[in-house]
């Protein structure tokens, strides 16, 4: 007599598969809804903005109009450019200050790595507004930075460059971007930090052994495990940097004009939404392109 086999349940494997895939689900729901509403909604109001006509007193109307793209090109692209240029220089001159700096921390400073740390961080305890402010005064006519510009002659080369209007740094290229590198360098201290206080100390130790230099350990040691923390810090420097105007406004002139500040003009002062709405999203793309070639090029997927 052969035995009777019960048939094989389903249910419980598949009420546990459920059980286990729900609570994430869960978690991302309030990170899903904020961006939803506070991100995906804007974003898609601002797209349509984008190809609509008509005026503030008429209303506008979505026409699939283009041209606002090619509007915006034509007769801002000169602010365009200047500010990725800008952008890129000062997170250029972030990562050679920010790098020193983190790794110094990281690595030498020992019991007082917490005090430097929030040393870094301490400017954000004030008004970004203020910050920038701060340079006016620093960068003044009769204050010392520009004083040891004459006195060495820095301001001969740096009038060369283009980046000062004759015997003051104020209202120039090189006080935009030393507002902005000033503004967003704990951006790239912090990401730098991150990378360099995770490094295995035996690593170096090991290369020591191995007879290799300290400028050879860095290169092949340091450099390819801080890695992470350089793409993370550039791209959290470049990103908000590329669409700033407050610095551009302040320290700034006519001719330092930032995309950010035509955007704002655009929509505040002109009543262009369209056009401003263009700009915006002409703005984003870029920004999206090259952060999505730098990460590919940088080959690591891995932020922070």
């Amino acid at each position: 007599m052969s035995a009777i086999v019960p048939p094989t349940s389903t249910a419980a494997p598949s009420t546990a598969g459920r059980r286990k895939w729900l609570p994430p689900v869960l978690l991302l729901i309030p990170g899903a809804v904020w961006l939803g509403v506070f991100f995906v909604v804007p974003l898609i109001f601002l797209a349509s903005q984008s190809i609509q006509t008509g005026t503030v007193e008429e209303g506008y109307k979505v026409t699939w109009h283009l041209a606002n793209y090619t509007y915006a090109f034509q007769h801002f692209w000169d602010q365009f450019a200047r500010s990725l240029a800008y952008a890129l220089l000062s997170t250029v001159f972030a990562l050679l200050i920010g790098y020193p700096l983190a790794y110094a921390i990281a690595q030498k400073a020992g019991r007082f790595k917490s005090i430097l740390l929030v040393i870094v961080i301490a400017p954000f305890f004030t008004s970004f507004l203020l910050r920038t402010l701060a340079w006016k005064t620093i960068l003044s006519s009769n204050g010392l930075v520009v004083g040891f510009f004459r006195s060495t002659h820095l301001i001969s080369l740096t009038n060369a460059l283009g980046l000062t209007n004759g015997d003051q740094v104020l209202n120039s290229p090189l006080a935009v971007v030393a507002g902005l590198t000033y503004n967003f360098l704990p951006f790239m201290v912090l990401p730098l930090f991150a990378s360099l206080d995770r490094l295995d100390p035996r690593l170096l130790e090991a290369a020591g052994d191995l007879y290799a230099s300290p400028i050879t350990a860095f290169r092949q040691v340091t450099l390819p495990l801080s890695l992470p923390g350089v793409v993370a810090g550039t791209l959290l420097t470049f990103i908000p940097a590329a669409g700033d105007f407050i610095n551009a406004q302040l320290l700034g002139n006519t001719n330092t004009t930032m995309i950010g500040n035509v955007i704002s003009g655009q929509f505040l002062e002109v009543l262009d939404y369209s056009v401003a709405a263009a700009l915006s999203v002409s703005l984003m793309l870029t920004i999206v392109v090259l952060v999505a070639l730098y990460v590919r090029k940088a080959g690591t997927e891995e932020l922070v």
